[in-house]
């Protein structure tokens, strides 16, 4: 499956495990299997402090806000789509760590400009 989404989660798992816990790949993965999963619970369930939690609502986020900002402009500003993304959060009454935006913004943006390149 070529979620960018999900690509662009797993990117930022794999940057931020090694910054503050190996398992967070996996935890991720988990996480991801679970809400592709029909059985799966709503995401309000999901436990709010988990750092694979809050990666995939980032992603989730992120991915939205920058397909939104690309409707209306091909290369968005990370900074941009980042700082919408940290309002999308808070409005959500999510809490993700500045730097875990940045680095899921990142990857986002990445897993989008690959997706650009395979539909060309």
């Amino acid at each position: 499956m070529n979620d960018p989404m999900a690509i662009a989660a797993r990117a930022a798992a794999q940057r931020l495990g090694g910054e503050s816990d190996p398992r967070l790949v996996a935890e991720v993965e988990a996480a991801l299997a679970a809400r592709e999963s029909p059985s799966a619970p709503p995401p309000q369930y999901f436990d709010p402090i988990s750092l694979a939690a809050a990666i995939i609502a980032a992603a989730s986020f992120a991915w939205t806000v920058y397909t939104d900002m690309k409707k209306r402009n091909a290369h968005p500003a990370p900074e941009a789509v980042a700082r919408t993304t940290r309002v999308k959060l808070r409005e959500s009454d999510q809490t993700v760590p500045d730097h875990v935006v940045e680095v899921v913004v990142t990857e986002v943006i990445q897993a989008g400009a690959g997706q650009d390149d395979a539909s060309q």
